[in-house]
Protein backbone atom coordinates (compact mmCIF):
# COMPACT_ATOMS: atom_id res chain seq x y z
CA UNK A 1 0.00 0.00 0.00
CA UNK A 2 1.69 3.43 -0.74
CA UNK A 3 2.22 6.25 1.70
CA UNK A 4 0.54 8.93 -1.15
CA UNK A 5 -1.52 11.51 0.57
CA UNK A 6 -5.36 11.62 0.19
CA UNK A 7 -4.99 14.61 -1.82
CA UNK A 8 -1.95 13.22 -4.80
CA UNK A 9 -4.81 9.93 -4.80
CA UNK A 10 -7.43 12.19 -5.36
CA UNK A 11 -5.38 13.88 -8.53
CA UNK A 12 -4.29 10.51 -9.51
CA UNK A 13 -8.13 9.73 -10.04
CA UNK A 14 -8.89 12.64 -11.66
CA UNK A 15 -6.56 11.97 -13.77
CA UNK A 16 -7.44 8.20 -14.39
CA UNK A 17 -11.12 9.47 -15.35
CA UNK A 18 -10.18 11.60 -17.97
CA UNK A 19 -8.24 8.63 -19.67
CA UNK A 20 -10.94 7.29 -19.85
CA UNK A 21 -12.58 9.95 -21.54
CA UNK A 22 -9.66 10.29 -24.01
CA UNK A 23 -9.73 6.49 -24.63
CA UNK A 24 -13.01 6.88 -25.86
CA UNK A 25 -11.81 9.38 -28.39
CA UNK A 26 -9.08 7.26 -29.34
CA UNK A 27 -11.31 4.05 -30.03
CA UNK A 28 -13.18 6.35 -32.82
CA UNK A 29 -12.45 5.25 -36.54
CA UNK A 30 -11.40 9.15 -37.48
CA UNK A 31 -10.13 11.30 -34.74
CA UNK A 32 -11.23 15.14 -36.17
CA UNK A 33 -7.93 17.47 -35.35
CA UNK A 34 -7.55 21.40 -35.42
CA UNK A 35 -4.23 23.12 -35.85
CA UNK A 36 -3.78 25.83 -32.70
CA UNK A 37 -2.28 29.41 -33.94
CA UNK A 38 1.63 27.86 -32.26
CA UNK A 39 0.67 24.89 -35.30
CA UNK A 40 0.44 22.22 -32.47
CA UNK A 41 -2.30 19.96 -33.23
CA UNK A 42 -5.34 19.92 -31.09
CA UNK A 43 -8.50 17.05 -30.36
CA UNK A 44 -11.86 17.03 -29.03
CA UNK A 45 -10.17 14.65 -26.68
CA UNK A 46 -7.87 17.23 -25.46
CA UNK A 47 -10.27 19.43 -24.89
CA UNK A 48 -13.14 17.07 -23.11
CA UNK A 49 -10.53 15.41 -20.90
CA UNK A 50 -9.65 19.26 -19.78
CA UNK A 51 -12.79 19.99 -19.16
CA UNK A 52 -13.35 17.37 -17.11
CA UNK A 53 -9.91 17.61 -14.83
CA UNK A 54 -10.97 21.47 -14.29
CA UNK A 55 -13.79 20.47 -12.82
CA UNK A 56 -12.68 18.33 -10.94
CA UNK A 57 -10.00 20.18 -9.74
CA UNK A 58 -12.71 22.94 -8.62
CA UNK A 59 -14.21 20.87 -6.83
CA UNK A 60 -11.28 18.91 -4.79
CA UNK A 61 -9.25 22.38 -4.05
CA UNK A 62 -11.36 25.21 -5.18
CA UNK A 63 -8.86 27.62 -3.80
CA UNK A 64 -6.33 26.47 -6.07
CA UNK A 65 -5.72 28.59 -9.49
CA UNK A 66 -5.09 25.86 -12.59
CA UNK A 67 -2.58 26.87 -15.39
CA UNK A 68 -4.15 24.04 -18.47
CA UNK A 69 -2.88 24.28 -21.76
CA UNK A 70 -6.04 24.60 -23.84
CA UNK A 71 -7.40 27.45 -21.55
CA UNK A 72 -3.96 29.02 -22.05
CA UNK A 73 -3.85 28.70 -25.84
CA UNK A 74 -7.48 30.33 -26.10
CA UNK A 75 -5.72 33.11 -23.54
CA UNK A 76 -7.69 32.32 -20.42
CA UNK A 77 -4.87 32.50 -17.87
CA UNK A 78 -5.49 32.18 -14.17
CA UNK A 79 -3.95 34.58 -11.94
CA UNK A 80 -1.39 32.70 -9.77
CA UNK A 81 0.01 32.87 -6.66
CA UNK A 82 2.67 30.14 -4.94
CA UNK A 83 0.89 27.45 -5.23
CA UNK A 84 -1.24 26.47 -8.23
CA UNK A 85 -2.06 22.99 -10.31
CA UNK A 86 -0.29 22.38 -13.80
CA UNK A 87 -2.36 20.22 -16.70
CA UNK A 88 -2.23 18.94 -19.92
CA UNK A 89 -5.22 16.99 -20.49
CA UNK A 90 -3.49 14.91 -23.44
CA UNK A 91 0.38 15.16 -23.59
CA UNK A 92 2.05 13.83 -26.80
CA UNK A 93 -0.56 14.51 -29.40
CA UNK A 94 0.81 13.37 -32.04
CA UNK A 95 1.66 10.14 -30.76
CA UNK A 96 -2.54 9.93 -30.25
CA UNK A 97 -3.02 10.66 -33.60
CA UNK A 98 -0.50 8.09 -34.97
CA UNK A 99 -1.78 5.78 -32.24
CA UNK A 100 1.20 4.32 -30.81
CA UNK A 101 -0.41 4.15 -27.27
CA UNK A 102 2.48 7.01 -25.95
CA UNK A 103 0.29 10.03 -24.79
CA UNK A 104 -0.37 10.72 -21.45
CA UNK A 105 -2.34 12.60 -18.68
CA UNK A 106 -0.80 15.11 -16.69
CA UNK A 107 -1.49 16.82 -13.07
CA UNK A 108 0.96 18.72 -11.30
CA UNK A 109 0.55 20.55 -8.30
CA UNK A 110 3.27 23.11 -7.72
CA UNK A 111 4.03 24.67 -4.18
CA UNK A 112 6.67 28.00 -4.28
CA UNK A 113 8.29 27.14 -8.19
CA UNK A 114 8.82 23.38 -7.35
CA UNK A 115 6.26 20.35 -8.41
CA UNK A 116 5.06 18.99 -4.94
CA UNK A 117 3.13 16.12 -6.28
CA UNK A 118 1.92 14.88 -10.06
CA UNK A 119 0.37 12.17 -11.94
CA UNK A 120 1.47 10.60 -15.36
CA UNK A 121 -1.32 8.29 -16.36
CA UNK A 122 -0.86 6.67 -19.47
CA UNK A 123 -4.30 5.11 -20.57
CA UNK A 124 -3.31 3.25 -23.77
CA UNK A 125 -1.33 1.37 -21.32
CA UNK A 126 -2.67 0.80 -18.41
CA UNK A 127 -0.28 2.37 -16.37
CA UNK A 128 -0.05 5.25 -13.94
CA UNK A 129 2.60 6.85 -12.57
CA UNK A 130 2.63 9.12 -9.52
CA UNK A 131 5.20 10.84 -7.04
CA UNK A 132 4.97 13.06 -4.13
CA UNK A 133 7.50 15.30 -2.53
CA UNK A 134 8.17 13.11 1.02
CA UNK A 135 6.54 10.44 -0.01
CA UNK A 136 7.98 8.84 -3.17
CA UNK A 137 7.27 7.69 -6.65
CA UNK A 138 5.05 4.49 -7.80
CA UNK A 139 3.55 2.55 -10.42
CA UNK A 140 0.65 2.43 -10.18
CA UNK A 141 -1.35 -0.27 -12.82
CA UNK A 142 -5.40 -1.07 -13.49
CA UNK A 143 -6.55 -3.58 -12.58
CA UNK A 144 -10.52 -4.68 -13.10
CA UNK A 145 -11.53 -1.07 -14.57
CA UNK A 146 -9.73 0.41 -11.13
CA UNK A 147 -6.10 1.51 -9.91
CA UNK A 148 -4.70 -1.47 -8.11
CA UNK A 149 -3.67 0.84 -5.30
CA UNK A 150 -2.54 -2.36 -2.97
CA UNK A 151 -0.59 -3.76 -6.07
CA UNK A 152 1.61 0.13 -6.41
CA UNK A 153 5.22 -0.54 -7.13
CA UNK A 154 7.50 2.11 -5.43
CA UNK A 155 10.04 3.16 -8.30
CA UNK A 156 13.21 4.77 -7.69
CA UNK A 157 16.08 5.93 -9.84
CA UNK A 158 19.15 4.14 -10.58
CA UNK A 159 23.10 4.26 -11.43
CA UNK A 160 24.21 4.54 -14.56
CA UNK A 161 26.18 1.22 -15.31
CA UNK A 162 29.93 1.57 -15.87
CA UNK A 163 29.42 1.01 -19.86
CA UNK A 164 27.38 4.08 -20.59
CA UNK A 165 24.17 5.44 -20.32
CA UNK A 166 20.65 4.66 -21.32
CA UNK A 167 19.29 7.77 -22.77
CA UNK A 168 15.79 8.34 -23.51
CA UNK A 169 15.01 10.76 -26.22
CA UNK A 170 11.42 11.99 -27.58
CA UNK A 171 9.50 9.75 -30.60
CA UNK A 172 8.72 13.02 -32.53
CA UNK A 173 10.77 16.17 -31.62
CA UNK A 174 14.57 14.37 -31.42
CA UNK A 175 16.73 16.62 -33.54
CA UNK A 176 20.29 17.49 -34.11
CA UNK A 177 20.93 19.69 -31.20
CA UNK A 178 20.39 16.07 -28.78
CA UNK A 179 22.71 14.35 -31.21
CA UNK A 180 25.64 17.09 -30.94
CA UNK A 181 24.67 17.35 -27.05
CA UNK A 182 25.33 13.83 -26.71
CA UNK A 183 28.16 13.25 -28.46
CA UNK A 184 30.08 14.08 -25.12
CA UNK A 185 28.79 11.48 -23.02
CA UNK A 186 29.41 7.49 -23.18
CA UNK A 187 26.09 6.34 -24.44
CA UNK A 188 25.05 2.35 -24.46
CA UNK A 189 21.46 2.33 -25.88
CA UNK A 190 18.67 4.95 -27.15
CA UNK A 191 14.89 4.55 -26.07
CA UNK A 192 12.56 6.67 -27.87
CA UNK A 193 9.51 7.53 -26.17
CA UNK A 194 6.76 10.13 -26.37
CA UNK A 195 5.12 12.77 -24.14
CA UNK A 196 6.14 12.73 -20.34
CA UNK A 197 6.70 9.02 -20.40
CA UNK A 198 10.17 10.01 -20.65
CA UNK A 199 10.10 10.95 -17.13
CA UNK A 200 8.95 8.52 -15.67
CA UNK A 201 11.27 5.73 -17.39
CA UNK A 202 13.92 7.42 -16.17
CA UNK A 203 12.01 7.57 -12.45
CA UNK A 204 11.66 3.90 -12.50
CA UNK A 205 15.32 2.69 -13.14
CA UNK A 206 14.34 1.67 -17.43
CA UNK A 207 16.96 5.11 -18.47
CA UNK A 208 19.28 7.35 -17.02
CA UNK A 209 19.31 10.38 -19.05
CA UNK A 210 16.77 12.51 -20.37
CA UNK A 211 17.92 15.89 -22.68
CA UNK A 212 15.58 18.12 -23.93
CA UNK A 213 17.06 20.79 -25.85
CA UNK A 214 14.13 21.68 -27.80
CA UNK A 215 10.07 24.10 -26.55
CA UNK A 216 8.60 22.53 -23.93
CA UNK A 217 5.68 24.60 -21.76
CA UNK A 218 5.32 24.12 -17.81
CA UNK A 219 2.49 21.88 -18.27
CA UNK A 220 4.50 19.87 -20.02
CA UNK A 221 7.00 18.83 -17.73
CA UNK A 222 5.71 19.86 -14.33
CA UNK A 223 3.68 16.36 -13.30
CA UNK A 224 6.89 14.23 -14.99
CA UNK A 225 9.30 16.63 -13.17
CA UNK A 226 7.48 15.85 -10.13
CA UNK A 227 7.32 11.94 -10.50
CA UNK A 228 11.48 12.15 -10.88
CA UNK A 229 12.20 14.25 -8.20
CA UNK A 230 10.07 11.89 -5.62
CA UNK A 231 11.76 8.84 -7.00
CA UNK A 232 14.83 10.57 -6.48
CA UNK A 233 15.95 12.28 -9.78
CA UNK A 234 16.47 15.92 -10.53
CA UNK A 235 15.67 17.76 -13.30
CA UNK A 236 17.96 21.10 -14.07
CA UNK A 237 18.63 23.72 -16.60
CA UNK A 238 21.31 22.74 -18.72
CA UNK A 239 23.89 24.65 -16.85
CA UNK A 240 22.55 23.05 -13.96
CA UNK A 241 20.27 25.68 -12.09
CA UNK A 242 17.14 24.63 -10.35
CA UNK A 243 14.14 24.45 -12.87
CA UNK A 244 11.42 26.55 -12.10
CA UNK A 245 7.54 26.92 -12.62
CA UNK A 246 5.11 29.64 -12.31
CA UNK A 247 7.26 31.71 -15.15
CA UNK A 248 4.48 33.90 -15.80
CA UNK A 249 6.62 36.59 -17.78
CA UNK A 250 7.81 33.59 -20.47
CA UNK A 251 4.45 32.86 -20.82
CA UNK A 252 4.98 29.26 -18.55
CA UNK A 253 7.92 28.15 -21.81
CA UNK A 254 10.29 26.33 -20.01
CA UNK A 255 14.12 26.60 -21.12
CA UNK A 256 16.32 23.54 -21.95
CA UNK A 257 16.79 20.97 -19.23
CA UNK A 258 18.39 18.03 -17.90
CA UNK A 259 16.50 14.81 -16.38
CA UNK A 260 18.28 12.47 -14.71
CA UNK A 261 18.44 9.40 -12.47
CA UNK A 262 21.36 8.41 -9.79
CA UNK A 263 24.60 10.41 -10.41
Amino acid sequence: MTQLSSSTRALAEIAFEAGKIILRHYARETIATRTKEDHSPVTAADEEAEAYILSRLAVVAPEVPIIAEEEAASGRIAKIGSRFFLVDPLDGTKEFLNRNGEFTVNIAEVLNGAPLRGVVYIPAKDRLFVGEAGHGAFDVRVSDGALDWRGARRIEVCKPSEDGLVVVASRSHRDYKTEEFLADYKVKDFKAAGSSLKFCLVAAGEADFYPRLGRTMEWDTAAGHAVLAAAGGSVTTIDGRPFVYGKVEEKFANPFFLARGAK
